[in-house]
């Protein structure tokens, strides 16, 4: 569990990816229009899909001094109205359009993305043609929308990650456009005027100095054709040079910083080459070799010295980037000693070199993972961004090339060149004690009224037909469904986006129901034996097969292979070995098992565990399974009689799915499968695994303390009884989507974010399973506010449960939910996810295409008479991280 946690970790701060292989030639058309726009259209039809992203080639560096938000405050804004658009066209666009667009700032580039069916396609240009055309920045619009934004700088700032990532940068690139990143502050936006985010614009967005990638199942011809009639006729602009980059050379320093983790974080962190240097290439391969699970750094986690490592490149700018090995050692532990092993360690590599193999297996690793990233339509039209915008390549194919040329020499060249102990940064994240949960005063003192429903938004001409078009999607190719000889659920999807297959997998279990009483925590020690090696490969040597073939791999209750075809036979082996045959040695259980109790011991002293049991105490009843509870004397107490036989009792192949999805047919696959994972057979009667059903809760509120948040997180949750089997559920899922995913479009975003600036993100869910259901809604503001915005959430549900939503807003949500079942068919991982969730749910594979034809069908009664027997607002939990509500 851990080293998932830190791998999540390290991706929220890591800011590039590798990059996938160009596309066959002909699948890809390149033009600069006589304004300067340079367009990229890349042909991929694994779905009808498309992603358009716009990058304009600005971003933190070119802000004006003392205002370090600007780019990020007019990336805001561009949603806030453009040439012939308002604010609420905008939204309603989108949301109908599928509701899946967004936007980021980064140092150098500012990204605007949205996914939508190919056949919306002209809209999403249309929309964005219009932003690069002109933008309002009213004084009016950014009153309104400072507010949202400046809770988004809370929101950061109560982020212990994050605050280590500026500090990092102030300290490694004082001095220059680097040492500041494009969030801005809430002093400097209080100082914003609509006038200087009009400069910035008029500066900054213009077609020559932008680059547009359009990505899917499109007729790239055809596309340019569209691009050029839509954006051809935007007049290029005048464009300030960009600042110069001079680093000044990197000093050593150390830092502690206070973190709401449950357990301590130590950094050492380096300057490291820029995407512009040569030596970029050569630090990426001498990244991943530090961070394999055969170098000296992992190894400290099997030597119990450590709860987890890793290493990683983040800040990734032209000029510089930043790499930092972490290590993670319990809450309360002497960070000294860890800090020693992590500095020897690489100290060892810059003096010694690194190990040959190592090397070579990251060089394969790197141009595997770049086949599976044409696997993801959005994740393709990133990558091609990331390369042609952020780092100025012709092609995501030039890193690729560049490090199929890495040498060991040049790996140990830029390991004794950038890891320097001398100008290293370390820190610590140390965890501060959060106090107990105490009750809170409650909500109450001001009247709900009945909020009236939105007046319907008129759109263009262009975007009227196209988005208020309701249409059930054709329904995809079934995936082949198939039954091993032992009871295996075998789902095999044939897709040739890629020369790849990905094969995700799961058991059907319940550790709530299936672990014996104190033996909680048996499944989390099982979970990391895993990682260990089987009966016939130690740790090191499983590791290698897999690096041999360049396949990465994870076992467990939940476990999954990434792998190039022509070695699907041996990555299967592979895996069937860790699921079958787990080594789970003695030495390595005593310590996982030490290593999991530390962990079990900060996490309960946790604001974000302390949150989560506050909800469940409150949700469920007394004596609930869910409300068992993992703690250092049950995990102690565990011997490996009790993991093996918990491993006994849950690994059997007739509660197991598997999804396999890539260049493979059900043909190929089962044969493979059989041989295999045949061979593992279940004993005795399956086990009971489904929760019982409950009864509604009673409202609560309840306060845990986080003294490094700035930001309150809040919580409003209501226990209902419907499953998602029941009859309601598609009204109560569609009623949802008129609160919520549509951004401004709807009711939610509008009232708590556009009209009041109370918050910056505001989410809406119904989650059901075979027995329960769980409504929730959350957002994040300020202490003063948390009353404040629960009323107006309150507000727009007594709406819903009293009065039908309007045929507008009715609309909007079908063609919102409609078009985000069509979306989901554009990323193969989440197309092989669904299988096995379905599967595991007792669905029907098609259940997609059955769902859009009961929203399809919904009437505006049948979702206000589900609210009015559902969701009851005034029974709500609500649980308040942060400082407490005033």
């Amino acid at each position: 569990m851990l080293r998932r946690l830190l791998l999540a970790l390290t991706a929220l701060i890591i800011a590039v990816a590798a990059a996938p292989q160009e596309q066959n030639r002909e699948n890809v058309v390149r033009a600069t229009l006589d304004n300067g726009l340079r367009v990229v259209i890349v042909r991929d039809p694994l779905a009808p899909v498309v992603t358009v992203e716009e990058n304009y080639l600005a971003g933190g560096n070119e802000t004006p001094a003392g205002f370090p938000g600007t780019a990020h405050a007019q990336e805001h804004m561009a949603f806030r109205g453009c040439s012939g658009l308002s604010a609420d066209q905008i939204a309603a666009i989108y949301a109908q359009l599928g509701g899946n667009q967004n936007a980021d700032t980064q140092q150098n580039i500012t990204q605007y993305f949205v996914t939508v069916p190919s056949q919306d396609l002209e809209v999403a240009l249309r929309l964005d043609s219009s932003c690069m055309q002109d933008v309002q920045d009213s004084q009016e619009q950014w009153d309104e929308e400072r507010g949202a934004i400046e809770q988004e700088v809370s929101r950061d700032l109560s982020n212990p990650t994050y605050k280590f990532i500026t500090r990092l940068n102030e300290d490694l690139f004082s001095g220059t456009p680097y040492a500041h990143d494009a969030l801005g502050t809430r002093e400097s936006f209080e100082k914003t005027t609509g006038a200087m985010l009009k400069k910035y614009y008029q500066d900054w967005y213009a077609p020559n100095n932008a680059i547009l990638v359009i990505a899917g199942d499109v007729d790239p011809a055809a596309t340019l054709a569209t691009v050029r009639r839509l954006y051809g006729p935007i007049q290029r602009r005048a464009v300030p040079a960009h600042p110069e980059i001079n680093l000044p050379p990197a000093k050593a320093d150390s830092f502690t910083l206070d973190s709401n983790l449950p357990y301590e974080l130590v950094f050492v962190a380096f300057r490291m080459p820029g995407t512009t240097s040569p030596d970029y290439a050569a630090a990426r391969i001498l990244g991943d070799v530090i961070s394999s699970q055969r170098a000296d750094l992992y190894g400290l986690v099997p030597a119990g010295k450590a709860l987890g490592t890793d290493f990683g490149m983040a800040e990734t700018y032209p000029k510089a980037s930043v790499g930092f090995a972490l290590a993670a050692v319990p809450a309360g532990a002497d960070p000294a000693p860890i800090t020693t092993e992590v500095k020897n360690i690489l100290a060892g590599y810059a003096d010694k070199g690194v190990p040959a193999d190592l090397v070579d297996a990251a060089k394969k690793g790197e141009i595997a993972g770049a086949e599976f990233q044409q696997n993801s339509i959005s994740e393709l039209a990133a990558t091609w961004s990331q390369a042609l915008a952020g780092e100025g390549r012709e092609s995501p194919s030039d890193i690729v090339d560049a490090m199929k040329k890495v040498t060991l020499a040049d790996v140990n060249r830029v390991a004794k060149t950038y890891l320097t102990l001398s100008s290293a940064i370390v820190a610590i994240l140390k965890p501060s004690a959060s106090g107990e949960a105490v009750a809170g005063k409650g909500f109450g003192g001001a009247e709900t009224t009945t909020a009236a429903p939105t007046k319907p938004v008129t759109l263009p001409d262009w975007a009227e037909a196209s988005v208020k078009r309701l249409k059930v999607p054709d329904a995809p190719a079934k995936p082949t469904e198939l039954t091993l000889s032992n009871g295996i659920r075998l789902i095999v999807k044939t897709e040739k986006a890629s020369p790849t297959v990905t094969v995700v997998g799961s058991l059907k279990h319940e550790p709530d129901l299936q672990i014996p009483a104190g033996k909680d925590g048996a499944d989390e020690v099982l979970s990391e034996l895993f990682n260990y090696g089987t009966t016939t490969l130690d740790r090191l040597a499983f590791q290698k097969e897999l690096d041999d073939i360049a396949a990465s791999e994870s076992g467990g209750a939940g476990f999954s292979l990434k792998v190039l075809k022509q070695y699907f036979s041996k990555g299967v082996e592979l895996l069937a070995d860790n699921e079958l045959h787990p080594a789970l040695p003695e030495d390595a259980f005593k310590i996982v098992r030490d290593q999991t109790a530390q962990l079990a011991a900060g996490t309960l002293s946790s604001p974000g565990y302390r949150t989560s049991r506050a909800l469940d105490i409150a949700l469920l009843p007394t004596g609930d399974p869910s409300l068992r509870e993992t703690t250092p004397q049950t995990v102690s107490a565990l011997t490996l009689g009790d993991v093996k036989s918990y491993y006994t009792k849950v690994f059997r192949p007739d509660m197991t799915v598997i999804a396999v999805i890539g260049d493979i047919t059900p043909e190929e696959a089962k044969p493979v499968f059989e041989k295999w994972f045949g061979a593992w057979k279940s004993a005795g009667p399956k086990p009971a695994v489904t929760l019982p059903a409950v009864p509604v809760n009673k409202p609560a509120s309840v306060n845990v303390p986080d003294p490094t948040q700035v930001q309150d997180s809040v919580d409003l949750a209501l226990q209902i009884n419907i499953n998602r089997f029941h009859p309601d559920y598609f009204a109560l899922q569609l009623g949802n989507h008129v609160l919520g995913g549509g951004f401004y479009a709807t009711r939610l975003y509008r009232d708590l974010r556009q009209k009041h600036g109370y918050v910056y993100n505001v989410d809406n869910s119904l989650r059901a399973s075979e027995t329960r259901a769980t409504y929730s809604v959350t957002y994040g503001c300020d202490p003063d506010n948390v009353s404040k915005a629960r009323l107006l959430v309150e507000e727009d549900l007594a709406a819903m449960r009293t009065t039908n939503v309007t045929a507008a807003e009715l609309q909007q949500a079908k063609a919102l939910v409609l078009r985000q079942i069509a979306m989901s068919e554009s990323s193969e991982d989440a197309v092989a996810g669904g299988y096995v969730s379905r599967a595991l749910m007792g669905l029907p594979m098609d259940e997609p295409t059955r769902a859009a034809q009961h929203y399809y069908a919904l009437t505006a009664d049948q979702v206000r008479a589900a609210f009015q027997k559902w969701i009851h607002p005034e029974a709500f939990v609500q649980v308040v991280r942060g400082p407490a509500p005033k």
